[in-house]
């Protein structure tokens, strides 16, 4: 079984920062792609920031310049630093691995639970 831990959520003035973290835990061969998508009330989730295990980074153009995703492949870790955080901004945001259970397996995408961003004055 495959876990994506979460944390570094919370409660931040808008203009303020705050990093997220994700690790993976479990049994697996390779993590592939990595990132972070986000879903506010009433609306779909989107992608914010994705990463290759190779470094490729890929942003949407709402967070370019502000946000900035790494990872550590040898601790299976992905993460977000949010800079300059705005209202809009407020959401659930959620990290995603695409792994293989062997080096021959399909991949699989698997989701953390969750860390609520809330930017508010």
């Amino acid at each position: 079984q495959v876990q994506l831990v979460e944390s570094g959520g919370g409660l931040v003035q808008p203009g303020g920062s705050l990093r997220l973290s994700c690790a993976a835990a479990g049994r697996f061969a390779s993590i592939n792609d990595m990132g972070w998508y986000r879903q506010a009330p009433g609306k779909q989730r989107e992608s914010v920031a994705t990463i290759t295990s190779g470094g490729s980074r890929n942003y949407a153009d709402f967070v370019k310049g502000r946000f900035t995703i790494s990872r550590d492949n040898a601790k299976n870790a992905v993460y977000l630093e949010m800079n300059s955080l705005k209202p809009e901004d407020t959401a659930v945001y959620y990290c995603s691995a695409v792994l293989r259970y062997y080096s021959a397996s399909p991949q699989y995408r698997y989701w953390g639970q969750g860390t609520q961003v809330t930017v508010s004055s």
